[in-house]
């Protein structure tokens, strides 16, 4: 007797496995639909901040009087200790 169910089993498992798994996933979708917050705000993409941040710089609105391209803060001076401050 036990061979056959065994058989019978082998047999058909896709059949009886199939709709478990099946009833076993409607109710995990249901479970993650009813727990989940899918409200995602909007960001806008970085190519865009970067654009607008780009436009609004205040070196475009005076094109024409350019500053010379100078390294104005001292390397050395940068990081160093509060201890060597003075």
């Amino acid at each position: 007797m036990w061979p056959i169910l065994i058989r019978t089993l082998r047999v058909y498992a896709p059949y009886i496995t199939l709709p478990f798994a099946a009833v076993v996933g409607v109710i995990g979708y249901n479970l993650e639909n009813y727990f989940s917050d899918k409200y995602t705000p909007y960001n806008a993409s970085i190519k865009e901040s970067r654009d607008d941040r780009l436009l609004s710089n205040e070196t475009l609105e005076s094109a024409t009087e350019v500053e010379k391209l100078r390294y104005k803060a001292n390397v050395l001076g940068t990081n160093v200790s509060p201890s060597l401050e003075n």
